[in-house]
């Protein structure tokens, strides 16, 4: 049975940042999730998280300038203070919400340097997540995700996902695999899940291609479900959606799996 965690900037839209909480309780979900929460107070939002009683899965840390089109810093000449910082930051967050683990993002690849200048960067700001999070008993995850979503993104397959986590062999530094952009960079979905499930830390879904509820689009998630129970995976599978209607209206899909 997977464990849903809903993820609050994109879900329950409808209502403010503070309400989405209780919102997803009262549907079901026993976890939520969300992108950056540095707009609101650490305190404010342990206290809204508690008072729904859900469990927070995961955030990312700080991204760099978000609005201006940067996705993230690790991979990034000339910016590792600044990576630091963030590190600083998103770490402070963590012990204040509770929260096990933090979505490092790579960044946007420069046209001017090579990929392989820009992975000894990204591998030693890893290197340096990794270390600064299990002192404080935190874990750090890297994504792939894809270029039509986010063109330009330094990391989009599995496989060099894995390179970078065995090359900085920190044991807290392991994979998010999102299932939406497996399947629109690399296909085979369940092969992949197989493959390299023994560092996946935590799930995430949406139907493909549009990113709306998993039970629109191409992916058989049902049977994923099922194979990823099959494998064992106890973590948290975070459904990050962009809802076709109303929020909760939309939830049919999860019906078995919130009751």
């Amino acid at each position: 049975m997977p464990n849903l965690a809903a993820n609050l900037s994109m879900m329950y839209t409808e209502v403010e940042f503070p309400e989405r909480f209780a919102a997803a309780a009262r549907d079901g979900f026993k976890g939520v999730e969300y992108l950056f929460p540095y707009q609101w107070a650490a305190a404010d939002i342990a206290e809204w998280r508690q008072s729904a009683g859900v469990e927070l899965a995961l955030f990312n840390a700080p991204p760099g300038d978000w609005k201006n089109g940067e996705r993230g810093l690790a991979a990034l000449p000339g910016r590792e203070g600044e990576f630091r910082n963030t590190i600083g930051t998103a770490l402070a967050y963590a012990a204040a919400l509770d929260c096990p683990r933090i979505h490092v993002m790579a960044g946007i690849r420069p046209d001017d340097i090579a990929d392989a200048v820009l992975c000894d960067i990204f591998e030693n700001n890893l290197t340096y997540a990794a270390n600064e999070a299990a002192k404080a008993g935190r874990k750090i995850i890297i994504e792939p995700i894809n270029t039509r979503d986010v063109p330009g993104y330094f990391l989009n397959r599995q496989d060099d996902a894995h390179r970078i986590i065995e090359a900085v062999g920190a044991p807290n530094l392991l994979l998010q695999m999102d299932l939406y952009h497996v399947q629109i960079v690399e296909g085979d979905v369940a092969m992949k899940i197989r493959q390299y499930i023994d560092k996946v830390d935590h799930f995430q879904i949406a139907g493909v291609p549009e990113r709306h509820e998993p039970n629109i689009g191409e992916i058989n998630y049902p049977y994923l479900f099922n194979l990823i129970d099959e494998l064992d995976f106890d973590g948290w599978i975070g459904c990050e959606y962009h809802p076709k209607g109303e929020t909760s209206a939309g939830l049919s899909w999860a019906a078995d799996y919130l009751s």
